[in-house]
């Protein structure tokens, strides 16, 4: 692998070299360790650096693991300011979110080395499927996994996967409540508060309500709350039961924000940004709405049989609905180029349903002169996703040449101007039900195992094994068509009989990951690691972005792999954790087109690049927490259909070369700390031809705290603090998603 050191890279290099040179031992990282199902402890004193994390299928401490892993703890959640899961991974270069339309939801959609996370998405290591926008008042740390992984996460994961952390009961008694208000509107309580029942039990419940406008964006603004109680008896005996129960719902207005320069030569030599026009909002107040819920209960039994052996079991049943009508700045007949939008609506209304249970044993054993450590486990999983829309009219019966702006779409106010938009105008037309969903189940029946072997007291070996059964299907049901429709390349009428379809895929298939771990140091290592993933047709559960389809669906999973290298340092007596990774990931078995109707698994993709972390004290009351990536994503085969062998070569969408991000904090006086952030992505592509783009950019945020008494910490934050202009999200054909501007909120936390 060839990478070249970007001016970045060799700051960070710099910054990691030079504390190397002057330690002479080293102490494990915090930024790498394995899998989804992670509890993290942190031991440092401002919380930013993690020592350990124990986990179901975490056998062995985190210098001894071959694995990346980002630990997002509270305080950098809390001390950015962040509310919702992608502000923060913000402070974790390398992931990008790609936008939604109507077949791909509004919401959470992340990717992490260039490919989708959406359905690798997991809840304390339980796979989370619904798409929805997440909020972290619930959130005790974020686990960002790296590399293929479906040997510890099931199917998808070919980049990685992501997994939160939730509040639980803990041992002390305490009360929390953290009041916010700010510009835009902004109004925030949270209310986190832990009570003993007796010496062996004790209730947790975390609580918030939210309403804010988003900052640059009039008439875009959310409002959400939710509520999180949990119950937990055995806190010190060798069993334990904990019972728990997430509520959270949100209403907001949706913004598609910015159509795409469209002046009809958009070519991968010259490709096309979002139109410069400042701060737009092209929706209609009186049509445009989307409303979120989502319900998940978890019951919880943990046995201590002694002698490190553990068993686990995870029950949970959860619910997510999301229901939306957006505008989309079509941009597709030409209007932009003549001052105009179209304001073309995209609608779902999604309800996704989970049942899992997870059994997990953990242990040690010896086998003559080595020592292991195991997990093993069996998962099952059933997943029901019901999906429809709206028809809109006269939207709905307007194609191509019928949606250029004249004089009847302005009047009804179909269309708008592009360089002054009212998004409170009159909308004229009507909104039914389609008869048109599908209804996608799918049910996973897996087991694993992993073992960690001592080979010396230096060397470790760490095997991974997993076999999973899947099996999908979707189906829609016979329904009368209310508008003109085209099925299968036939047009039909309005009130034509539409047959029901049936599709299905059953897949079995194994993955496995192996890795070797070095340690120079009792407080450094160096690793090499091998990751298998699989992701069928449909792993997204008819809710994402890799639906099943007639195309698809009689085709096996696709495969990645990961060949990683990388070295884990602690400096400063365990207070700066340095991580470094080069890695690269195959897919050679990617899904092309062979006709207009047929798919075929012929294509090949890759990404290789280089990672770097850095978490921890740099002095006593200096703190970090960042890290740089740089990944040269290449499709290298897309097949020959409809010219997509000309796309041969080009940069995966929505993945950026070079990322960095920054977080400081810095204690002026012991009563007051003052923190900064700066965030940097590169230019990102929309579609595979590499047309359309979003340019690069940088962000500056801004923090101060003060604590008043020991009850009582006031902390301003300043988010994007020169108000840039930025996108964050680049769809595939249409338009760009802008970020927030410039905002500022007072919080107080209240302790007692």
């Amino acid at each position: 692998m060839n990478h070249r050191l970007t001016p970045i890279a060799a700051t960070m290099f710099a910054a990691v070299a030079a504390p190397l040179a002057m330690q002479p031992a080293f102490a494990q990282t915090a930024a790498n360790a394995a899998l989804p199902e992670i509890t993290v402890k942190e031991s440092a004193d401002n919380g930013v650096k993690v020592d350990t994390a124990s986990s179901v299928k975490f056998t062995a401490p985190l210098l001894d693991t071959p694995k990346s892993v980002t630990v997002i703890p509270s305080q950098v959640i809390s001390q950015t300011g962040s509310t919702s899961l992608v502000e923060a991974l913000r402070t974790t270069p390398g992931i990008s979110f790609t936008a939604g339309e109507g077949g791909t939801p509004i919401g959470d959609r992340p990717t992490i080395r260039g490919f989708d996370a959406q359905s690798s998405t997991f809840i304390d290591g339980v796979r989370d499927t619904g798409s929805q926008t997440r909020d972290i008042f619930n959130i005790e740390s974020i686990e960002v996994v790296r590399g293929s992984d479906s040997t510890n996460g099931g199917r998808s994961g070919a980049g990685g996967s992501i997994n939160l952390v939730t509040k639980t009961p803990k041992k002390e008694a305490f009360n929390e409540v953290n009041v916010g208000v700010g510009t835009d509107n902004y109004k925030r309580v949270v209310a986190d508060s832990n009570i003993l029942l007796g010496d062996n039990a004790a209730i947790r419940l975390n609580a918030m309500y939210y309403d804010a406008n988003v900052a640059g964006r009039d008439n875009v603004d959310g409002t959400r709350w939710g509520f999180a109680p949990s119950l937990k008896f055995g806190l010190t005996g060798p069993t334990s039961v904990t019972l728990s129960y997430y509520h959270m719902q949100s209403s907001d207005m949706p913004d598609y924000s910015t159509p795409y320069q469209n002046s009809g030569v958009r070519t991968k030599a010259n490709p096309e940004g979002p139109v410069s026009i400042g701060r737009k909002f092209y929706g209609l107040t009186d049509r445009d709405f989307r409303d979120t819920k989502t319900d998940i209960g978890t019951v919880q039994v943990q046995h201590d049989f002694g002698n490190s052996l553990v068993v686990r079991n995870t029950t949970r049943y959860g619910k997510t609905s999301n229901d939306f009508i957006v505008t989309n700045p079509d941009d597709s007949a030409g209007n932009v180029k003549n001052g105009f939008v179209y304001r073309s609506p995209k609608s779902r209304i999604a309800d996704t349903t989970t049942l899992t249970n997870q059994t997990d044993l953990t242990g040690e054993f010896k086998t003559g002169s080595l020592n292991h450590k195991f997990a093993v486990g069996l998962e099952l999983t059933r997943e029901e996703t019901n999906v429809g829309g709206y028809t809109i009219f006269p939207n709905a019966l307007l194609s191509g040449a019928g949606r250029t702006c004249g004089a009847a779409l302005l009047a009804n106010y179909n269309c708008t101007s592009l360089y002054n938009p009212n998004a409170n105008d009159p909308w004229r037309g009507s909104i039914v039900t389609s008869p048109l969903s599908t209804k996608t189940v799918t049910n996973t029946k897996s087991i694993y195992g992993i073992d960690t072997m001592e080979l010396t007291k230096d060397l470790f070996l760490n095997l991974g094994l997993r076999y999973d059964s899947y099996s999908t299907t979707a189906s829609t049901p016979t329904y009368t068509a209310i508008v003109p429709t085209t099925v299968n390349g036939v047009s039909r009428p309005a009130g034509s009989t539409i047959q029901g379809t049936s599709l299905g895929n059953n897949a079995s298939f194994w993955n496995y990951s192996a890795g070797l771990v070095y340690k120079l140091t009792p407080e450094g290592s160096i690793y090499a690691s091998y990751s298998t993933a699989s992701s069928p047709p449909g792993a997204s559960t008819g809710d994402g972005g890799d639906n099943i389809s007639a195309a698809n669906q009689a085709l096996p999973p696709e495969r990645t792999r990961t060949m990683e290298i990388g070295t884990k340092w602690d400096l400063f007596d365990k207070q700066l954790s340095l991580t470094a990774a080069v890695f690269k990931i195959q897919k050679n078995n990617a899904r092309v087109s062979i006709d207009a109707n047929t798919q075929a698994v012929a294509g090949k993709q890759e990404v290789e690049g280089f990672e770097l972390g850095v978490a921890g004290n740099l002095t006593k009351k200096w703190t970090v927490f960042g890290g740089y990536s740089h990944m040269n994503s290449k499709l290298v085969d897309n097949g020959s259909y409809n010219g997509a062998a000309a796309n041969n070569g080009n940069q995966f969408p929505n993945t950026p070369e070079d990322s960095f991000s920054l977080w400081n904090t810095y204690e002026i006086m012991p009563k007051l700390t003052l923190g900064a952030g700066v965030y940097y992505v590169s230019r990102v592509f929309g579609n595979t031809a590499n047309t359309l783009y979003v340019p690069s950019y940088v962000r500056y945020d801004a923090m101060a705290t003060y604590a008043v008494n020991k009850n009582v910490t006031l902390q301003l934050n300043v988010q994007n603090l020169t108000d840039k202009i930025y996108y964050d999200q680049a769809f595939t054909t249409h338009y760009a998603h802008m970020a927030p501007g410039r905002s500022a909120v007072l919080s107080a936390n209240l302790r007692f």
